[in-house]
């Protein structure tokens, strides 16, 4: 493999037209330039250049080589640039995924900012479940994503991912307009025993979890309708159809009633994922900051909305 050193070497000794030339742009010694292009043309096994009275002049094999020189030099000068442009948030790519919930809410927010702060890097976002987001992770398909977990259900992260907690979201008990519960502050669960009961179709830790809420009260919920669809089941519920439990991310409808759990205070957390620290991208960092700035600014909002 050619030293791309001596290339240069070799590439600046005939632009300058002598070896003193060269060793003055290059910063080197006059011995130095010899020795590297006597150590390249060693290397190749044979001459590169004729010194002649006029200074050095290309063999044919210099020519040919010479050639190739300036092509393998161009490209690695194209790349400095452009990993300078990433590494200065001037280029490059950000990959992201989140599940759905976060996505309208956290990262909408997030990504308006990061877009407006570095609009030439270029962004790409899916939504994507934990279960399928983390796997994305590790393969390299994604720089960053943001999933959630209960603590009655955590997730185990690797030990070659870095998992920040950004958020922690209260849940909510959600009643049809007009509930007759709906008159209180708070809602024990055991009093919508009788309820039909709303969730998510397949097995996950958001199922699992509103099966939890019943079955700690002491009775078996009613799974009338299922979706996986956070705005279908807050429709079910605006409709009459049924009562659920809702992350607050995920509460939006106009028209139900949301009210607290009474006693314990159940919650579902918010964790940004990235590769290890050593191998994340400046904008992944950015992102990350970013996020944790919308998390703390929306966190200053639900105060705000739950002491109105």
């Amino acid at each position: 493999m050619l030293d791309v050193r001596r290339l240069r070497v070799l590439r600046e000794v005939v632009a300058r037209g002598s070896f003193s030339a060269a060793a003055d742009s290059l910063h080197l010694s006059q011995s130095a330039v010899s020795q590297q292009i006597a150590v390249l043309e060693r290397e190749v096994g044979i001459p590169l250049l004729e010194r002649t009275s006029d200074g050095p002049k290309l063999t044919s094999a210099g020519e040919a080589l010479i050639e190739h020189a300036d092509a393998v030099i161009c490209r690695l000068e194209e790349a400095e640039r452009e990993l300078s442009q990433i590494a200065g948030l001037e280029g490059g790519r950000l990959r992201l995924a989140c599940f759905p919930s976060a996505g309208a809410t956290l990262m909408t927010r997030a990504l308006a900012l990061f877009r407006s702060r570095f609009p030439n890097v270029e962004l790409e976002f899916c939504e994507r479940e934990p279960e399928d987001s983390i796997p994305g992770l590790k393969s390299g398909d994604f720089d960053l994503i943001v999933v959630f977990d209960y603590p009655d259900f955590p997730l185990e992260f690797d030990r070659d991912t870095d998992a920040e907690m950004i958020y922690e979201e209260p849940m909510w008990v959600a009643l049809p307009p007009g509930h007759p519960l709906a008159a209180s502050k708070s809602i024990r669960i055991q009093d919508l025993a009788d309820e039909d009961w709303l969730c998510g179709a397949r097995p996950s830790s958001c199922r699992t979890k509103v099966l939890q809420f019943g079955r700690e009260a002491g009775f078996e919920p009613r799974i009338a309708f299922e979706s996986e669809d956070y705005n279908v089941l807050q429709g079910f519920v605006a409709g009459g159809l049924g009562v659920t439990v809702l992350p607050e991310l995920a509460a939006a409808h106009p028209e139900i009633e949301l009210r607290e759990v009474r006693g314990a205070k159940p919650t579902r957390r918010v964790w940004a994922v990235t590769r290890e620290r050593e191998s994340r991208s400046p904008a992944s960092e950015e992102m990350l900051g970013l996020l944790r700035e919308v998390c703390r600014t929306y966190r200053s909002e639900r105060k705000l909305r739950v002491a109105a």
